[in-house]
């Protein structure tokens, strides 16, 4: 960047929790019109960083700058005024409000008397300058995913932001939304803004950015480097801070992408061989019914075998949610049966599925998975109250050690089991849910996106843990948005599409046939 006046740029910036170094001493400065990504692993202080350039955390130490002028820290109000933005992970847009509405709110941060149509007209053409063109009465909640981010990132440049932050966009679109949203940044670059990716897939990593910069434990590890100058495996142990060799060389294939940066159009990744064993799983002919928390299932079948993988690809929205429902016992069923382990339980409520073996990773973990404010130990404990095995009294104490235990197994990082879960970082408390959810008594795990928000090294820790799972005899069942994801652990693939199981594949896998079955293209 040397001549070139930087649009962002944070010097000697620190930030510490209490005890916790969360950034130390960063320098780093971002080129205008430009696509840079800050990379690292769960717990690098990447999200902190963000929080800082939008005025969000107020340093300990250290300024920031926009051009030549530097900005009162620790006020979203300055950054905003700077031309500062930032789109977060978790969609901040009021679900009840229409896209209209949202965007009003966004540009003027309050309420007012508007007519339907006046709304309508004033963000037509906002939104449709950014590749947005749908219904503006459309409420923010019925949208699909990737047009809630759009709108979102709409939203960030009502304000004529010349920066824009975005954490983690790409954590729930598909493939297909994924190429869009790159898309609609590049547009925007070449429209002169700068756009900062905190992300933590490499492929996307290398196929978006521009520049690289690497934090790891809240330090400034590589800044601001060409993509042309570093490859995947430089950049894998940058994150990782140790060889790559530490994670198995196939995961490490499927985790970096060969530095390559395009997904194969064919691949067929080690997987175990067809497995033998009887089902432990048979969905027969199921329709549930509409209850609010996504498309119902229509016809829905799908067995699936002891030590194997059974991968469910699809574009989010189609079912998958309430498939989960189902097999808890959560949705009502109108038509259709359930069998777990050769038994039916069709009519079963959750606790005597998971008596039966049923262990479920759920797809929000912070929501669904753990109660944040909690202790991690009653966390830990809460699949054995379901199953009813504390009924007689226990020590506390008993519980806190057999948590501390079963969590040191798992290699989760943690200071005390009186800590509450909000405390730990997103790789950590997903090891937490797991160390609660894989037993010896399991005999099918559900994993609804697993990795989701996950660094390589937190993901590969996950893909080990449910081939081992497997390799006991377990059946799972592996719900991913990630096609690599699938691809390079899943025994079979299926694909579901408006509600039903709409087509399946075995390895070799292809990339463009189950590309096609996700959207209901012809083949």
């Amino acid at each position: 960047m040397q001549g070139e006046e930087a649009a962002l740029a944070c010097v000697d910036v620190s930030v510490r929790f209490g005890a916790v170094a969360a950034l130390s001493g960063v320098s780093l400065a971002f080129a205008p019109g430009r696509i840079h990504a800050v990379v690292g692993q769960n717990g690098a202080g990447k999200t902190t960083f963000a929080r800082v350039c939008a005025g969000m955390v107020r340093p300990t130490a250290g300024e920031l700058r926009i051009g030549a002028q530097p900005v009162p820290v620790g006020k979203v109000n300055a950054a905003r005024a700077a031309g500062v933005e930032l789109v977060h992970q978790s969609f901040a847009l009021p679900p009840s409000f229409t896209i209209a509405e949202s965007m009003e709110f966004g540009a003027t941060g309050s309420g007012g008397i508007f007519t339907r149509r006046a709304l309508e007209a004033r963000w037509t053409g906002h939104l449709k300058s950014l590749g947005v063109d749908t219904n503006l009465r459309t409420r923010i909640r019925d949208l699909p995913v990737e047009t809630r981010q759009a709108v979102e990132i709409a939203r960030a440049l009502v304000t004529d932001a010349k920066i824009l932050i975005l954490d983690e966009p790409t954590a729930v679109l598909s493939p297909a939304g994924v190429a869009t949203l790159f898309e609609r940044l590049r547009l925007l670059s070449r429209r002169g803004v700068t756009i900062i990716l905190i992300l933590h897939k490499i492929r996307e990593v290398l196929d978006i950015a521009e520049t690289i910069s690497v934090l790891r434990g809240g330090r400034l590890i590589e800044a601001a480097i060409p993509v042309a100058a570093i490859d995947a495996a430089r950049l894998a142990t940058a994150i990782i801070g140790t060889p790559s060799g530490s994670i198995e060389a196939a995961d490490q294939a499927a985790l970096v992408g060969g530095g390559g940066g395009a997904a194969p159009v064919e691949t067929a990744r080690v997987s175990a061989a067809a497995p033998a064993g009887p089902p432990v799983f048979e969905m027969a002919g199921v329709d549930t019914r509409p209850d609010g928390e996504g498309r119902a299932l229509e016809g829905a079948s799908l067995t699936i075998r002891r030590g194997e993988i059974v991968g469910v690809a699809g574009v989010e929205g189609n079912g998958q949610h309430t498939l989960v429902r189902a097999l808890a016992g959560l949705a009502g069923l109108d038509r259709g049966s359930i069998c777990l382990g050769g038994t039916d339980v069709t009519a079963h409520a959750l606790a005597q599925r998971r008596a039966a073996g049923l262990r479920i990773i759920p797809f929000d973990r912070n929501s669904e998975g753990l109660s944040l404010t909690s202790a991690l130990w009653e966390n830990w404990s809460a699949r054995r109250l379901l199953l009813g095995r504390l009924l007689s009294p226990i020590a506390p104490s008993r519980l806190r050690n057999a948590c501390h235990a079963s969590l040191k197994e798992w290699d989760v990082r943690f200071a005390d089991t009186g800590q509450p879960a909000g405390s730990l970082s997103g790789g950590n408390a997903q090891k937490v849910i797991l160390a609660r959810e894989i037993d010896a008594d399991a005999s099918l795990v559900i994993a609804a996106q697993p990795t989701r928000g996950l660094d390589i090294g937190a993901t590969a820790f996950v893909w080990q843990a449910l081939r081992a799972s497997r390799d006991r005899g377990c059946g799972v069942l592996l719900i991913s948005s990630d096609l690599d994801e699938l691809f390079d652990i899943a025994d079979r693939v299926v694909v579901m599409l408006s509600g039903r199981i709409a087509a399946e594949f075995s390895a070799p896998y292809n990339l463009a046939a189950v590309g096609a079955a996700m959207t209901g293209a012809p083949q």
